[in-house]
């Protein structure tokens, strides 16, 4: 039985893996919004338990998705958190965020194509007023960054589509596949406070799959159906990092200071006195005198001068007397094991070491330009993920208001390409082709075809189709030339004009002469019996029609009629007309 209420035709809608619209004879558009291409759905179980035997205590022998699975990803993101708050780690989710969401050279975050103007407009409105996302795009992208996952809670009403979006926490957010044995693609998803060990209402709340905007980095098929942060591949090194940093520190606060050796003249002391003689030394130079103002009670304080690591060494004999020496201190020699380490997390976090300021290993610019460039790749990766789902919401808001034929899915969103050098590089290589076609043409060596399908990959459908461009933009280009040169539009018919330029043309009683009827065939034309046209005019004449009489008798007798009845009223003098 059809839905019919609008919930349930949205619930209908997104229960499958695809949104399928046919946008023109024999093609289609199919808009992925599960992104169920890009995960193995029968596999999903298998995979989601070799995650959970990756992080998870070996003596456990069941597996259950919310106490179990749940809990590994809980402390996940409690690592994830650590790490965030280290400096290079937090630079470097600032930086993908900052790439994924730059402004094009029109100052828009995201540019919305689409040929019809209404869902043009529409989506405009949803996505620069309703979801501001030239603010909140930024906050959404790093969170996703950085534990993998982030939940968008669409508030939808009928007629008006989208209203608002609520961010909800990872912690709190659970995603379930494969709960309705009738429909496997059926996706729903719970919210359950105390999943995440917060404090609220025990029930749980759960959302259908149009309800929620599940942004996630599909990179490991061992985290699904969750996304993969892209701080997990720098988690082990930056623990192993943190180690050796603290036991530098440690080295260095506890043996870097400076020790003294005091070597102490004991003269003639007996043997069993030296300690005594020695003791009160250490005494009087370690500790002052010190009296307690409430108790009275007197104490020894130590005296920070010194430190206790110091050396005291009775002397007997010689004449060097009383000596002090200075022991240098232990120099600590693993940074470059702290190097090694720094640069396998760099590695993990596939972000240049000259963005965060370590630009000690670049030579040259030739080489920032290829970090560049591989990092635009990366930054890439993650503007899919988040154009898809930001399409998902845009279908959602256009089946909202109404659409539900080909335009529901006839529009694209791109986000701005985060390298200027990974633009200049793909225009350099069309640049280079160009060059290689108009050398191949020019030296007359192939054809234009072979020079189309070889060089720029074009089937014969798109050459003819590009030939026939080729021709209407000359006729443009002759065209725009006529108009620059004579003033006038061939594309548009000659009209003649009055001499008067000021006279404006009427459409009702256009100017000049009018156009004549066709002769061909008739008697007045110039190989006719009349070609001057004699017999036509007289045959016009005695047919001309009579009705109207208009002669100089009658007009005279109509204005002494008027003049007659002018003078009775003395409004004239007489014999003014005779």
């Amino acid at each position: 039985m059809a839905e019919k209420t609008f919930f349930g035709r949205m619930k209908t809608l997104f229960s499958t893996n695809a949104v399928v619209r046919k946008v023109g004879p024999n093609k289609l558009k199919v808009v992925d919004v599960n992104k169920a291409q890009a995960t193995n759905r029968l596999a999903t179980n298998r995979l989601v338990d070799r995650y959970s035997k990756l992080h998870a205590s070996t003596t456990q022998m069941s597996y259950n998705q919310y106490q179990n699975f749940q809990q590994q990803r809980i402390n996940l993101f409690t690592d994830y958190e650590s790490m965030d708050e280290d400096p290079i780690i937090s630079s470097a989710l600032d930086i993908y965020s900052d790439e994924s969401t730059i402004k094009n050279e029109f100052g828009n975050v995201l540019s919305i194509n689409c040929e019809d103007d209404d869902i043009q407009k529409v989506l405009h409105n949803l996505f620069y007023d309703v979801l501001n996302i030239e603010f909140n795009l930024w906050p959404w992208v790093r969170n996703m960054c950085k534990y993998g996952d982030f939940f968008l809670k669409l508030d939808i009403t009928e007629k008006l589509g989208v209203t608002s979006a609520e961010p909800i926490s990872t912690y709190e957010m659970l995603r379930e596949e494969g709960t309705d044995p009738d429909n496997p693609e059926y996706v729903k998803f719970t919210h359950d406070i105390g999943a995440g060990g917060g404090q609220g209402p025990t029930a749980k709340r759960e959302y259908e799959n149009y309800e929620v905007a599940h942004f996630r980095l599909l990179s490991d098929s061992n985290f699904l159906p969750y996304g993969k942060s892209m701080l997990e591949g720098g988690r082990k090194v930056w623990k192993q990092l943190t180690l050796m940093e603290d036991a530098m520190m440690i080295h260095r606060i506890m043996r870097a200071p400076e020790k003294r050796i005091f070597k102490i003249d004991i003269g003639n002391i007996p043997p069993n006195e030296v300690d005594n003689h020695m003791q009160q030394v250490i005494n009087k130079m370690k500790k002052v005198p010190y009296i307690d103002q409430n108790t009275g009670q007197y104490n020894l304080k130590f005296n920070m001068q010194n430190m206790l690591e110091d050396f005291y060494l009775p002397v007997r004999g010689g004449n060097q007397g009383t000596e002090i020496d200075t022991l240098s201190g232990m120099e600590f020699n693993g940074v470059e094991d702290i190097d090694y380490l720094k640069n396998k997390l760099f590695a993990g976090l596939k972000v240049p070491k000259a963005f965060l300021g370590y630009d000690e290993t670049t030579e040259g610019k030739a080489t920032l330009a290829a970090e560049d460039v591989r990092f635009a790749r990366t930054i890439e990766r993650i503007q899919r993920i988040i154009v898809s789902e930001l399409t998902k919401i845009a279908i959602v808001h256009l089946y909202s208001q109404g659409y539900n034929d080909e335009k529901l899915v006839n529009f694209s969103l791109d986000l701005t390409t985060a390298s200027t050098i990974y633009q200049q590089e793909k225009i350099s290589l069309w640049s280079e082709k160009i060059r290689l076609a108009d050398d191949i043409k020019s030296n007359k060596m192939l054809s234009e075809d072979w020079i189309y399908k070889n060089i720029f990959s074009l089937s014969d459908k798109e050459i003819d189709t590009e030939k026939q461009s080729i021709v209407d933009d000359l006729k443009q280009v002759w065209r725009k030339t006529q108009i620059e040169d004579e003033g006038t539009d061939p594309t548009k018919e000659p009209q003649q004009m009055s001499p008067d330029d000021d006279m404006e043309e009427d459409a009702d009683n256009p100017v000049g002469r009018p156009p004549e009827g066709i002769k061909y065939g008739q008697q007045d034309h110039v190989n006719g019996s009349d070609p001057l046209g004699d017999k036509t005019r007289k045959r016009d004449i005695k047919n001309r029609d009579r009705s109207i009489t208009h002669t100089y008798r009658e007009s005279i007798r109509t204005l002494k009629k008027q003049k007659s009845m002018l003078s009775e009223n003395n409004l004239i003098d007489d014999g003014s007309l005779k």
